[in-house]
């Protein structure tokens, strides 16, 4: 794989194509997950979506290195599906975890994957299913609709805040 400036704002563009799919999956971990926690979680919108798809590939960084894990699993195939398990499973949760960013958020979007993978079913090849769920746990940790994130009781007050 090679990948250039032209190679990201591809998978860029794949990445917002994709959010009729994306957010269908969002918004089911999200139900499947408020169920399981007994708490009420937002949907989430397209817009919502493709909105914090332009965030996440603003940052050159994160850019590249998203890009080549959605380039991995449009393009992850092995023959009879599970010798291959680990790989997809491995790289479905590092994007997850690159798309949330630094932890906790991190740990809890692999944390996610692992929940919208077990529900993902996507047509093409065996990387497909597990490139929709990362996709969809990294921005759903992202983005608001968690009342747990609304407001901060550990963080510390500096002088001169209010």
């Amino acid at each position: 794989m090679h990948l250039t400036p032209d190679r990201v704002e591809a998978e860029y563009e794949w990445t917002r194509a994709r959010a009729p799919r994306v957010v269908g999956v969002i918004n089911d971990t999200r139900e499947r997950l408020g169920e399981a926690f007994a708490v009420t979680v937002d949907p989430v919108s397209e817009a919502q979506y493709r909105a914090e798809v332009d965030t996440v590939f603003a940052d050159g960084e994160r850019a590249v290195n998203v890009a080549a894990y959605v380039a991995l699993l449009r393009d992850l195939d092995v023959e009879g599906d599970y010798p291959g398990f680990v790989v997809d499973e491995i790289l479905g949760r590092e994007l997850a975890a690159t798309i949330a960013g630094g932890q906790p958020l991190a740990l809890l979007a692999q944390a996610t994957f692992h929940i919208a993978d077990v529900f993902t079913h996507s047509e093409g090849v065996a990387g497909v299913d597990d490139l929709d769920a990362a996709l969809a746990a990294g921005f759903q940790t992202r983005l608001p609709g968690w009342s747990w994130r609304d407001a901060d009781p550990f963080a510390v007050s500096t002088p001169g805040e209010t």
